[in-house]
Order: C-alpha cells, then sequence, then structure tokens
C-alpha cells in the first residue's frame, strides 16, 4: 500500500487516499484499489501540522501489519460483479509438494545444463515440470495438459509445439537422467541396493498400427491393441530404480538379462539378489544372474514343475506348522535347468538352491474363489462359443477341452464347437495344488521365513504398476514416434519416483492415491486484488506440510506468500 496524491487540474487541490497495487491476472496489467479515502490536503491541513507526513507514518504502520502472518484486512466485494466467458480462478498449491521432491532430486539443474548444448530457445525444464506435475495431479494427453496450463502459479511460457519438441530432447538424455535421479536418491534416502525387484507389465496403444516397438503381444489387460513391455526395478524402499522398455511382442522372461546387464553396468550397484515372479524363473535368466556374481529368490510354478517335484509339496511329511493353517517345509536341492548357449544349443546345468514351499489358507480359498469365476466362464463358452475370441476367452479356455482358435481373427473354429467340453482331468489336478506356493532361491545360508518374507516385498513393484495405469495414467499412449514414446515413459517414471518418494516420506501412513487425491483437493480461487482462498484441508495434507515444511493449513495467501512458499521448494537446503 501507499499514500496517493491526486491534483485536480481546473482547482488545483489535491486529493490524498490509502490504495493497494495488485496484478490482474486478466488484464495482465497493474491496478490499484482504494483502502481508504482520506480528503482534500487543504482540508487536511485543519487537522494535521503535516497530513502527508501523517498518513504516510499511517501507511507504514498499515504495511507491517499487513504483513503479519495474522493481520486483518477488509476486501470490498461488489455483488454486481460478473465474470468474462471462459474465465476460472481455481488455483492447483498442492504441487509444491511436488516441487520440493523435483528439486530435491536437482532435475532442474540437469535440464539446464544439458539444454545449454542445444538451439531450442523454450524452456526445457518448465516443461518437463508441467509434465509430471499434471502427470501426478491432472493426468491427459500432453495437448490437454498444455490447456491446463494455468491451473498452476508457474509462468509457463512456452507453445504446445515446444511441449512436443522437447519430448525428443528428453528421450536424447534418458538414460543419463535416470542415473543421475538414482544417485540422488541414494545421497538422499541412503537407498540400498543388495535386493532388487523385478517384474514386467505393458501398456496399450489405441492404435492398429505396427513398429518395432508398438507390436501386438499377450496384453495384461487382455487387450487387442499393439501394447510396449516395462521392465521396473524397485529397491526395498518401493521407490523405483530404472525401466527399460522392449517391444510389445517381447515375451516377459526375455527382459530380465538385457535390463539387468544394464542396470549392473551403469548403475554399479555391486553384488545384487534378484527377486522376481514366475514368469521371469527360466534356466537362461538363472545361469546369467548366476555367472554375474548374483542371487535370485524367484517364485517356482508347482503346477508346471515335474512330477518330483510336485511329489515333495504334496508330501506332508517336513511341513512344519506356523498356525492358523500355515505350513512351510523346504530343502537344499541341486535342480536341472536347461540353459541356450552363444550358438544357441540347448544344454542342461545343475544348480544348488534352498527349494522353499509352504501351505496357506488364504491362498487356497482366493485360488478355488479365482477358479470359480473361471468355470462360471467355461460352462457358459461352452454352450455359447460364439460370444467369445481368444481374448475375452482368457482364464477360462484352459479349462476347455478341444477349443482352438483362428489365427487370424482369434475367432473359436466352427469345426470344434460341438465338441467343446469341460476339462474335468485339468480342473482335478489343478485343485491338487490349492494354497501351495514355492520359492527357490541361491541365497540357501537364509531362513525360510526370511527368503518368503524378502519375496512378498515383490507386491510393491505389482502396486507400482497399478498406480501408473490408474492413478498416472500412462495408457492408453497417443504418441506414435518412438522418441516421443521414450520421452512419455520418462515422464511417467519420473512421475512415479516422486510420488513413492512422498509415499516413503510419510512412512507409507497414506497410499500414493491418498496423497495424490489431497494434493490435487488442495486448490484455491482468486477471490480479489492478490487475495487467493482455499477450501480444502485434511490430515493428509497436514503430514505432508510437517514433513516438507509446506503450510496447507492457511485459508487465505495473498499471491506473495503463495509464490514465496513455491519459491522455497526449489532451494537447495533438502536436509531430512
Amino acid at each position: 500500500m501507499y499514500l496517493k496524491k491526486s491534483t485536480n487540474r481546473k482547482t488545483g487541490r489535491t486529493y490524498l487516499s490509502i490504495v493497494n497495487s495488485y496484478y490482474d491476472k486478466e488484464t495482465k496489467q497493474s491496478r490499484t484499489a482504494t483502502v481508504r479515502s482520506l480528503g482534500y490536503l487543504d482540508e487536511l491541513l485543519k487537522q494535521y501540522d503535516d497530513p502527508i507526513a501523517f498518513f504516510t507514518e499511517e501507511v507504514r504502520k498499515m504495511n507491517e501489519e499487513m504483513n503479519k502472518e495474522n493481520s486483518t484486512i477488509n476486501l470490498k466485494i461488489s455483488l454486481n460483479e460478473t465474470m468474462p466467458l471462459n474465465y476460472s480462478a481455481r488455483k492447483n498449491f498442492g504441487y509444491a509438494a511436488l516441487s520440493k521432491i523435483y528439486h530435491e532430486l536437482e532435475i532442474d539443474k540437469f535440464i539446464k545444463n544439458k539444454q545449454r548444448y542445444s538451439k531450442e530457445e523454450y524452456d526445457a525444464n518448465n516443461i518437463l515440470k508441467l509434465l509430471v506435475y499434471s502427470r501426478l495431479l491432472f493426468p491427459a494427453s500432453k495437448k490437454k495438459t498444455f490447456e491446463n496450463k494455468d491451473i498452476f502459479f508457474e509462468k509457463f511460457d512456452f507453445s504446445l509445439d515446444d511441449v512436443y519438441r522437447s519430448l525428443s530432447l528428453f528421450n536424447k538424455h534418458c538414460e543419463a537422467l535416470l542415473l543421475w535421479i538414482h544417485e540422488h536418491i541414494k545421497k538422499l534416502y541412503n537407498r540400498n541396493t543388495e535386493l532388487v525387484y523385478y517384474d514386467v507389465t505393458n501398456y496399450y496403444f489405441e492404435i492398429d498400427k505396427q513398429d518395432d516397438l508398438r507390436r501386438k503381444g499377450v496384453s495384461k489387460e487382455h487387450r487387442p491393441d499393439p501394447i510396449v513391455q516395462m521392465g521396473l526395478f524397485m529397491d526395498t524402499n518401493g521407490i523405483p530404480i530404472t525401466y527399460k522398455l522392449f517391444p510389445g511382442n517381447a515375451p516377459d522372461k526375455t527382459t530380465l538379462i538385457p535390463a539387468l546387464r544394464t542396470i549392473q553396468k551403469e548403475y554399479s550397484l555391486g553384488r545384487i539378489i534378484v527377486v522376481a515372479d514366475k514368469g521371469l524363473t527360466t534356466g537362461d535368466n538363472i545361469w546369467y544372474i548366476l555367472s554375474a556374481k548374483n542371487g535370485y529368490i524367484l517364485s517356482y510354478s508347482i503346477r508346471g514343475a515335474d512330477k518330483d517335484f510336485q511329489k515333495y509339496v504334496l508330501d506332508q511329511s517336513g511341513y512344519i506348522e506356523k498356525g492358523e493353517g500355515f505350513k512351510i517345509k523346504s530343502r537344499l536341492y541341486p535342480r536341472e535347468i536347461q540353459i541356450t548357449t552363444a550358438s544357441g544349443k540347448k544344454i542342461k546345468k545343475t544348480v544348488d538352491e534352498l527349494q522353499v514351499v509352504f501351505y496357506s489358507p488364504e491362498y487356497a480359498a482366493k485360488e478355488k474363489q479365482e477358479r470359480e469365476a473361471a468355470l462360471v466362464k467355461a460352462m457358459d463358452l461352452i454352450k455359447n462359443p460364439g460370444k467369445y475370441n481368444k481374448a475375452t476367452a482368457y482364464g477360462a479356455a484352459k479349462y476347455v477341452k478341444n477349443l482352438a482358435f483362428d489365427p487370424t481373427t482369434g475367432e473359436i473354429l466352427e469345426s470344434v464347437q460341438r465338441k467343446l467340453s469341460l476339462d474335468e482331468e485339468k480342473l482335478k489336478e489343478e485343485e491338487k495344488f490349492d494354497g501351495y506356493y514355492a520359492i527357490v532361491t541361491s541365497e540357501y545360508k537364509e531362513s525360510p521365513e526370511k527368503i518368503i518374507n524378502i519375496y512378498k516385498g515383490l507386491w510393491k513393484i505389482e502396486e507400482a504398476f497399478k498406480i501408473t495405469k490408474s492413478d498416472i495414467e500412462s495408457r492408453p499412449v497417443y504418441l506414435s514416434l518412438e522418441e516421443h514414446i521414450n520421452a512419455h515413459f520418462l515422464t511417467c517414471f519420473i512421475s512415479l519416483v516422486i510420488a513413492k518418494i512422498l509415499e516413503y516420506r510419510l512412512q507409507g501412513k497414506y497410499c500414493v492415491t491418498e496423497i495424490l487425491e489431497s494434493l490435487r483437493k488442495a486448490s484455491c480461487s482468486h477471490i480479489k486484488e492478490n487475495y487467493y482462498v482455499f477450501d480444502f484441508f485434511d490430515e493428509v495434507l497436514e503430514e505432508i506440510g510437517k514433513n516438507l515444511n509446506i503450510d496447507f493449513s492457511k485459508k487465505f495467501m495473498r499471491l506473495k506468500e503463495i509464490k514465496k512458499v513455491l519459491g522455497e521448494t526449489k532451494k537447495g537446503d533438502f536436509s531430512l
């Protein structure tokens, strides 16, 4: 605020008033609002020896009082005021938490350094921030994200074309950025990579066109669209380490060796123990892991195992009861595996491993429930084969005898439709192993209980995939150029890392979905001049605020206060 002196040219009289200046975001110009009308100077001289000096001091006191956090102000609001077309006064403030982690990892520093050697004039760091913050809070296409950029307080001064151009830059420096983020997490969070969880999922494209990367394969969501495979590594804290993309038709089991080769070489992890699901349990993978002086903890398919192992599982001798029907047994066993040589020849090798088997009543009930649903579907398929194809018959097909599909259309062949029947033998064979689970490991010195506990950590990576597909909405992918697709998944990965770091810092008290929902609701509306009103605050925001030193509880804030908080998130002091 300041003392305004207005002189009338005709009368020569000077009028004093106290006014407040502010930035009008609609006109994009500075404006003033009268806080207090004082009167003409000649009249005021009758009451004050020096009105200008007196009211200048008054303004100073008012500014001092206003700058106090507990100050009170008066705003004049006209009930006749209207909104122009396409008016939006809503802004998100929750992204302050995302900004804190983004700058803690010094992603801004990395991007700015790389862009120094680029001829592009756009601000790549600002574009990446928009893509990451929006992916976490308001996931949408690149075009929609650009159109919604004003939801943030940041000054995003670039075009939609710049957004697409920047994707090539991000792709170019993708591997270096992933390593940069890993090194910062290792330093800030004492990352432990003795155990490394690995799993594979895929993401679909709503397009029929296929190329070297987008290929039709076994979709996790049983869709006929082209997909891309992603192999993801995660640490014991549930924070992603890195990822690698593969063509959509690449089998899960073939992704581990190239992904592991890359991470071991570039990330200097030392000896690691790979924890993965049974889809990765192949002779080639096990032999590669051991040859690289690493270890493994892998689930093992009982139903797909040889008769000797199945007999060992069902033999009740050796099981130790652990309470509530849960039982466990293990053995050190020389298992024969088949590996592929460099020349393509198949040879057999023997590995000494600890085999851990356990039975869980809960797991048995779950398998029975899942099978019952599949059987209902299988019976309907037998009665109404015309309703199904290869994709829609998933889960039920294995219980139907004589089932065959057209290799081109995926439809059930008419020649077999009348011969379909329930596979009773298959059903009985599967039921025998309900509730049993097997894990094989090179870490034979560890107790069976610890091996099981380590393996259960694999759910964190499954949860991460769920986050990318639901909260972050990584698919469907609307991009076509491979380098743009790669950049898209890079921004999704960075978003996932930031979300998981927030979850970790809150010690798992709240899941990622809850965290993002609260940050999304931490928004405000412009009410008058430079003032904003907030309308949401909960225990999640309270915990985030305490951890990151950001106050989300204020109901009213001035624009300069908001900018100050956002500015603090970009500073270099990130002591935990």
